[in-house]
Formats: structure tokens, sequence, C-alpha cells
């Protein structure tokens, strides 16, 4: 490595990604400590747009696309994202050098007068921008209403306290890095709320010809969220659905063995199909697309079909 040469670490601008990128930039002094690091801010076209859906300015994909051309423009060395922000095609010569060990995959309710899912009185606002969490809410609770709720971690908590909504759903490991997992009511066990792909995970991506940002970036790499998180990506690539249908997964390892369980829907929630497979975690990527096809062979197929006319 050349100590002279100072690594440019890009990150998205929100209060949540600053946090995100200070976590990583603090992991990487820790373990070079004579190395010298410089944080370079990107603004996306998601965070131009946050009162917009994100199916609307584009899909998955429009929080990473200006990092993306920051590293091949040479701007920025490393880039740090949310996984379940990364599409799972990657940017023409750029590669996932890291995927940092995961924080709480669940999903939070955040809600007027502390209250759990369950306490809500029927007829209540639930705002999320997520299909995902909106399918899944309306499973568990067919008698509440599911409101589109877009904005920053913050945007979405205040209109909770500004009695716009009733109750908002958030990913847990936003709150707890923002230092506001007080907020939560309740945090959703994956049996009830199977959570996005890569959900709790944070990646470094780097120019694939730099050898030097890549080995940095490895040294925060985690086996277990790597493996697991492929096994999710896999699933999403197989099935392909973007933002247009509801998808989640999550995979478990345990020593060399993996567990994925995934999730597909029409955008109503009418028709959910669920399913599960275990393997070798060595197989993640294998186990990724086969249960993807036990879902496509279920009826996936159809609903795929259907979102895309």
């Amino acid at each position: 490595m050349s100590p002279e040469r100072v690594i440019i670490v890009g990150g998205r601008g929100s209060r949540l990604a600053v946090r995100q990128t200070e976590l990583v930039l603090a992991e990487l002094s820790r373990r070079f400590p004579d190395r010298r690091f410089q944080v370079q801010e990107v603004r996306t076209t998601g965070d131009r747009r946050p009162e917009v859906s994100l199916a609307a300015i584009g899909g998955q994909g429009v929080f990473v696309k200006e990092l993306e051309s920051a590293l091949r423009a040479r701007r920025v060395d490393l880039a740090v994202h949310s996984l379940k922000d990364v599409p799972t095609e990657l940017g023409r010569g750029l590669v996932l050098a890291a995927v940092t060990e995961r924080g709480d995959v669940r999903d939070a309710v955040v809600s007027r007068g502390h209250r759990r899912l369950a306490e809500l009185p029927a007829g209540s606002r639930v705002g999320t921008g997520s299909l995902r969490r909106a399918v899944q809410v309306r499973a568990l609770r067919p008698d509440l209403e599911v409101v589109d709720l877009r904005g920053n971690v913050d945007t979405r908590l205040r209109k909770v306290e500004e009695g716009l909504v009733d109750a908002a759903i958030l990913a847990a490991a936003g709150l707890t890095r923002l230092g506001r997992l007080e907020r939560a009511a309740e945090l959703l066990d994956t049996n009830a709320m199977l959570p996005a792909i890569g959900q709790g995970a944070l990646t470094l991506e780097a120019r694939a010809g730099d050898a030097e940002a890549i080995e940095m970036a490895s040294a925060l790499d985690h086996r277990d969220t790597r493996l697991a998180t492929t096994a999710e990506r896999a699933f999403l690539a197989r099935l392909g659905g973007g933002c247009r249908l509801p998808i989640a997964a999550l995979g478990i390892v345990e020593g060399d063995s993996l567990r994925l369980r995934g999730l597909i829907a029409d955008a109503e929630g009418r028709r959910v199909l669920r399913g599960e497979a275990a393997g070798p975690a060595s197989d993640a990527e294998a186990l990724g697309a086969a249960l993807a096809e036990q879902l496509l062979a279920q009826g996936a197929a159809e609903l795929i079909g259907e979102a895309a006319r």
C-alpha cells in the first residue's frame, strides 16, 4: 500500500447516511491508523427527491448511481451504501469489496402513544413507502389503513409526532445507528415481517482494478453477513421484481449451514407466496436461486408477468 495516498470515502448526505459513513470510516481508521481518509458527500437522485416513490424515479439504484459515477470518475475510492439499496447487477467495472457485519434486521413500529401494532385501533393510519412492509402489515392487521409515507428518518418520525399518521414502520438498524431506537414501540419478529434483501448491512463498493482500496475495505468484510446476503441477493436477482413487487428474504448462517426464507406478493397483497430452503453456506448463491425457482413454480412468474404489463 502507498501510505501517502489519501483514500476518499464517498457517502450520501442524509443524516443516517452520514452516520453510516462515519461508522465505516471509524472502523477503517482503527484498522489502518497510519492511513489518511477523507469523506466526500455525493448527492443522489433519491436524496434530491425524498417525497417521490422509488418506482417513479427509477426504482432500486436511485441512492447508488451517482456514487458509482463518482467511483468511475475517481472522485472517490470507496462508496458506502446500505446494501438493501444496491441493485443485484453492479455498475460496470465495480465490485462490492466488503459487506459489514449486519445490524438488527428487524422492522420497528413507531407510533403515537407508543402502541404496538396489535394495539392500534381499527382504522389507524400506518405509514410506509415500502410495498414489502405494506403487504405484510395488511396481512397482520387488515383493519388498518396503510398509507404512503416518504422522506428520511427524521421526516417520518416527525409525521408520526404531528399526527399525519398514527404509526410508521422503519428499519430498526437505522434507528439504532441514529440513537433513536427508544422511539420504537415494537420490533417486529421476522416471522411476521420478513425484511428487505440486505437489510441491516452496509457495503463498500470499489473500482474492480483498485487493489489497494479493495484490500483495505475487505478488512471490514463479515463472512456470515456476506454469505447470508449473497443468498438473499441471488433470490432477488432470479425473481427480478425490482421495486414493482413486494419481495423479502432473510438468510441465517449457522456455522457451515445457511437457511433462507423468502417472500413475493402482488402489490396489493392478495397473493403472498412464501418459501424456505437450506443447505451449505458455501452454496449461498445457488441456494438463493433455488428458492426463487421454487416460488416461480408456485406462481411467482405470473405475478412478475402481471406487474410488467
